[in-house]
C-alpha cells in the first residue's frame, strides 16, 4: 500500500469509518452505485455555504436537506490541491452522523479513476466543495467538464455546498487570495447571482476590498459571510440564515449613491 493511501485509510479507520475502495482517483467511505437522480424543472435547486468552517453542524444541515434517511455526501477537495489532511478532516466532522461519506479526488489517472465524472458527481445527494485556490479550482473544473456535471447535480436537487473556495465557487464572482500579493476578484460558476465574500470578519484586507469594489460597480452586490454563518439558498432565494457561532454574522452589501451600504442577516443558531 503506498504511504497516500495508508494515511488515509489509517485516519478512517481512527474515526470509525470503513473504506470500502481507497485509491488515487477517489476516496469512497463506501462503493457507490450509479443511480437516477430525480431531475427535471420540479427539483429543488439547493445551496447551502459558509464563510469558513463547514463544520459537523453544516454537513448535519445539509443532511437535512437532502430529505434523504441515510443521504450519500463527497467532498470535493481540488481548491485544497486534494489535501490529504482536508479529506481527513471532512471523515472526522461526518463521522458522528448517519451518512455515507466520500471523498473524490480531482487530480487522477485513467488507470485508477474507474468511473466517469458525472457516475461519481450525480450518483450522491450531497456536496461539498474544499477550501483552497478558487481560481485553479475553476480552471480544473472546466479543463474535466465538472463544472457542466455540477450544473446538472445542481438541477437536479443534488445539495451542493462548501465554505471559503467551497461557498465562493457557487456565485458569479467575488474576492479572493488565490493569486500573489493581494487579494483580488475571481470569476465563478454563477449558479447563485450577485458577489459573495467569505471570511468576512477572519482576514483584516476582506471587509474594506469588498466594500469598495461594490461601491466602485467593479463588483456585483451580494453576500458576505463571516466565518460559521452562512447562508441556505433555495435557487437563488435566501431561504435561511445560520451560524455555528453567537457572534456571527452574514451581510447583504449593496452599492447606494456610490457608497457600499451592508444590510445584516442575522442568522440562527445551528449545532
Amino acid at each position: 500500500m503506498k504511504r497516500r493511501e495508508f494515511l488515509i485509510s489509517s485516519a478512517l479507520g481512527s474515526v470509525g469509518i470503513g473504506a470500502s475502495r481507497v485509491s488515487a482517483g477517489g476516496l469512497d467511505a463506501h462503493a457507490i452505485e450509479g443511480r437516477e437522480q430525480a431531475g427535471g424543472a420540479s427539483a429543488t435547486r439547493k445551496i447551502l455555504i459558509a464563510g469558513g468552517g463547514f463544520n459537523t453542524a453544516f454537513i448535519r444541515y445539509m443532511a437535512t436537506l437532502t430529505g434523504k434517511k441515510r443521504p450519500k455526501l463527497l467532498y470535493l477537495p481540488t481548491a485544497s490541491a486534494d489535501s490529504q489532511s482536508g479529506t481527513i478532516t471532512w471523515f472526522r466532522n461526518c463521522a458522528p452522523l448517519d451518512v455515507e461519506a466520500s471523498s473524490q479526488e480531482s487530480f487522477i489517472a485513467s488507470s485508477r479513476m474507474t468511473r466517469t465524472w458525472e457516475e461519481v458527481l450525480l450518483s450522491v445527494d450531497g456536496i461539498v466543495a474544499s477550501g483552497g485556490n478558487t481560481l485553479n479550482q475553476q480552471v480544473i473544473w472546466r479543463a474535466h467538464g465538472i463544472d457542466q456535471i455540477l450544473k446538472q447535480a445542481w438541477d437536479r436537487g443534488i445539495v451542493l455546498g462548501g465554505a471559503s473556495a467551497g461557498s465562493l465557487c457557487w456565485f458569479e464572482e467575488g474576492t479572493t487570495d488565490s493569486r500573489p500579493k493581494a487579494l483580488s476578484i475571481v470569476k465563478c460558476l454563477g449558479f447563485l447571482k450577485g458577489s459573495h465574500s467569505p471570511h468576512y470578519d477572519a482576514e483584516k484586507d476582506r471587509r474594506p476590498l469588498y466594500q469598495k469594489l461594490i461601491a466602485s460597480g467593479e463588483l456585483k452586490p451580494g453576500y458576505a459571510c463571516d466565518n460559521d454563518a452562512g447562508i441556505y439558498f433555495e435557487d437563488n432565494q435566501v431561504k435561511r440564515v445560520v451560524s455555528t457561532r453567537t457572534e456571527a454574522k452574514v451581510y447583504y452589501v449593496d452599492a447606494v449613491n456610490g457608497k457600499a451600504v451592508e444590510k445584516v442577516l442575522e442568522p440562527e443558531r445551528i449545532s
